[in-house]
């Protein structure tokens, strides 16, 4: 999705919330000056692949979190 720097001002909440799920690409001047996403998006579908590549994974991803916490 492509909105003005002016539209993400009006309506920042909105925003952040179509974020979660999609990028959002904000324009000055008709270029594209930022990119808004989710932070965790990547690593989600990072994870997705690795865990699909590992075949029948038994541990949820909280049991996992929490075995690389007792590791640190």
């Amino acid at each position: 999705m492509t909105i003005t720097a002016t539209e993400l001002k009006n309506n920042l909440g909105k925003y952040m919330q179509l974020a979660a799920n999609e990028d959002i690409y904000i324009t000055k001047n008709g270029h594209v000056i930022v990119k808004l996403s989710n932070p965790n998006k990547d690593k989600v579908e990072i994870l997705d692949s690795l865990v699909g590549a590992a075949g029948d994974v038994k541990d949820s991803l909280e049991d996992i979190r929490e075995g690389r916490l007792a590791r640190q």
